[in-house]
């Protein structure tokens, strides 16, 4: 069937379309009855929905949302478990008619690049339409980056033709590119630097090796800023106060595999606990994401160069960002392999490259092609850096290298899975997995958990 409509001129887009409009007059197009807000992006959506769900909330108003991690109408909720970011046609329109059903009056909506390019994002009634930023993915399925930037654009001129509203971070590279093609369409830019979120990032504190940043210090990262910015911008246009934006902000203490921080301890030679290390997990698996995790926690460290006082003699301790890295195969933006080992090299200290989710691809060659962009930057020349790498395809014995290399004050940082329940390997077959989970079996392990 695939390779059929795949041959036949026009019959891909007629199948997609004529898929949506028969969800829609299945369910009985329920999105007219509902304020539906869309988002959409290469990373940031599914906090974006969450910050906007707790700022709704905060303010009274009942809310339905459908991200990659969860599925929530009013008090329910439910994790997704399609594995798509936007699931199918029907899938969206039954949730849709339950949220109606529920008594709820917004409905939040993640909406991909593929999903545009299924129509899974027509006949909906869009309120309001978010860009939060525009990094290259997912080439090798649409064919360049252009064609890319041209889904997530055929998504917003859609929705402006609904009525909506269309919001555009002002602060990303691709700002001025939308707001040309857009202009005449009712627009609002924002910026971190201009909303609610500057003042939240005004307060944040440095993170606190061994314990969960405080809900302030979820703003020290300028991307959680503009995800803030994205929520402030549509709570500033429905007339929501900032006194309960702030509150609703303030208190929000991120997601699961979202630069999720677990505490660990050093354990002595004597069994006695010493001063703490943090590993990190993170869903980051693009340059910039990676990039853009990366250089938070490497100016986290920065800022925690700490004088030590021993025998009233000061000297300067400086800790280590290890990274656990590797990337998706079955032909899946082979491209950036390379750059993501040349950006590892430039801000790690040691990393162990490791398998993700290697599909159909032989893994020795996906983490081959990783390393051999780290060799490429010239800081893996060091001596020490070079010496401090390793190749480890079974993920689980990875994490643990990189944690029992760790002293205290350092950071272990994995990348990739997030919150992700799977790891997919050939054949089609799969094997259950969470990196939490792991990485907090291991620490008990050696008994350096807290």
């Amino acid at each position: 069937m695939r390779r059929i409509l795949y041959r036949v001129p026009g019959l891909v887009f007629s199948y997609h379309f004529a898929l949506s409009l028969l969800g829609a007059l299945f369910f009985g197009f329920p999105s007219r009855k509902l304020h539906v807000i869309g988002v959409t992006g290469t990373k940031g959506k599914t906090t974006v929905l969450e910050l906007m769900d707790a700022v709704l909330s905060a303010a009274g108003k009942k809310t339905a949302l459908l991200s990659s991690l969860r599925v929530k109408i009013g008090d329910r909720e439910e994790k997704n478990t399609s594995e798509n970011t936007m699931p199918g046609r029907f899938f969206i329109q039954r949730f849709l008619r339950r949220a109606v059903r529920e008594g709820c009056r917004y409905a939040l909506l993640e909406v991909t690049s593929q999903g545009v390019a299924q129509h899974r994002h027509r006949f909906i009634n869009w309120s309001a339409a978010f860009l939060i930023n525009i990094h290259p993915e997912h080439i090798e399925a649409h064919g360049s980056y252009e064609k890319y930037r041209a889904a997530k654009l055929e998504f917003l001129k859609y929705a402006v033709s609904k009525g909506a509203e269309i919001f555009i971070n002002r602060d990303d590279r691709e700002s001025e590119f939308f707001t040309r093609a857009l202009r005449g369409a009712h627009l609002a830019l924002y910026s971190k630097d201009e909303s609610l979120a500057a003042r939240l990032g005004a307060a944040s504190r440095d993170i606190k090796r061994g314990a969960r940043e405080k809900p302030s210090e979820f703003y020290s990262a300028d991307f959680n800023r503009e995800n803030a910015a994205a929520a402030a911008s549509l709570a500033a246009n429905l007339g929501i106060d900032d006194r309960t934006v702030l509150r609703a902000l303030g208190g929000f203490e991120g997601l699961p595999g979202r630069v999720e921080f677990i505490p660990a301890f050093v354990k002595t030679s004597a069994g006695k606990q010493q001063e703490p290390f943090t590993v990190v997990i993170d869903y980051a698996h693009t340059p910039d994401s990676l990039r853009a995790v990366y250089a938070a926690l490497r100016g986290q460290m920065t800022n925690d160069k700490l004088p030590m006082t021993n025998s009233h003699e000061s000297s300067v301790v400086s800790h280590k960002l290890i990274c656990v890295l590797g990337s998706a195969g079955g032909g899946r933006d082979k491209w950036k392999r390379p750059e993501m080992g040349r950006i590892a090299a430039s801000y790690c200290d040691a990393i162990v490259f490791t398998d993700e989710d290697p599909y159909d691809e032989n893994p020795e060659s996906i983490v081959a092609d990783i390393e051999n962009g780290a060799r490429e930057n010239p800081r893996f020349q060091s001596a020490q850096l070079a010496s401090m790498t390793w190749r480890i395809l079974d993920r689980r014995e990875a994490i643990r290298t990189a944690v029992s290399i760790a002293v205290a004050g350092d950071i272990v940082v994995v990348t990739g899975k997030g919150s992700e329940s799977w790891i997919h390997l050939a054949g089609g077959r799969k094997i259950p997995w969470s990196e939490k989970e792991t990485v907090e079996t291991i620490l008990r392990e050696n008994k350096t958990a807290p």
